[in-house]
């Protein structure tokens, strides 16, 4: 996918999908609004539970939501495949 975005068109994608995620008032995803737009990627089958253990997994600080960066870290825990080019696009962002 990065490969076809290009770095910053990739980071931009995970910073939209975090926006779509989060509640616009607190500024962070919570189980409410994960619950609220969890159609959106497809995941309108889950239970609270696996909703919360999504949050969990994620949550780095412990205050049971996700800030932009525990988002993004997520995203690449998940994805095997974005760990192994993540050093590349980190240094490309910083070139």
């Amino acid at each position: 996918m990065v490969e076809k975005l290009g770095t910053q068109g990739f980071m931009d994608e995970l910073c939209n999908g975090f926006r779509i995620l989060m509640d616009g008032e607190k500024g962070v995803i919570t189980l409410e609004s994960l619950r609220r737009n969890s159609v959106v990627l497809g995941l309108g089958g889950m239970s609270d539970d696996e909703l919360k253990s999504m949050l969990e997994e994620g949550d780095l600080d412990g205050d049971g939501s996700l800030n932009q960066m525990e988002f993004c870290v997520l995203m690449f825990r998940l994805s095997p495949e974005l760990m192994k080019g993540s050093r590349r696009w980190l240094e490309q962002m910083l070139n």
